[in-house]
C-alpha cells in the first residue's frame, strides 16, 4: 500500500474511466466498486472547518481493474485509487496485482 498522484478521466456519473500513471495511459476495462473507508483527518489536517463533514472522515475508494491503452492485448491490473473530496485529485493507494511474474526458486 503506498500513495500516489494519478491523473483520471471520469464519467458524468463520477466512475474512473482512464487513468495515466507513471507515464502510461489505462483504460478501465471492468465495472469499478466503489467503498468508502475511515481516514485519520487528524493527522493530516491541521482542524476541522465547520460545515467539512463530507470527506473529511472517509475516502471514497475505487476498485479498477485497467489495461493499458496502447497495449490492450495485456494482462490486467486492480488497482484502489482514492478520490479527495475537496480538491477532486485522485492517488493510487494499493496495486493487486504483481506488475513481474514471481519466479519460483530454483531447486537445490
Amino acid at each position: 500500500m503506498f500513495s500516489e498522484s494519478v491523473d483520471v478521466v471520469s464519467t458524468p456519473s463520477g466512475q474512473p474511466q482512464e487513468l495515466v500513471w507513471a507515464g502510461r495511459r489505462y483504460t478501465v476495462c471492468a465495472e469499478p466498486v466503489r467503498w468508502y473507508e475511515r481516514r485519520q483527518w487528524w493527522a493530516e489536517e491541521q482542524r476541522a472547518p465547520l460545515g467539512s463533514g463530507p470527506g473529511l472522515v472517509d475516502h471514497e475508494i475505487w476498485r479498477v481493474q485497467v489495461r493499458r491503452a496502447d497495449a490492450p492485448e495485456t494482462e490486467s491490473l486492480t488497482l484502489d485509487l482514492a478520490r479527495h473530496a475537496g480538491s477532486g485529485r485522485w492517488r493510487l493507494l494499493r496495486i493487486h496485482d504483481a506488475l513481474l511474474p514471481v519466479r519460483k526458486p530454483e531447486s537445490a
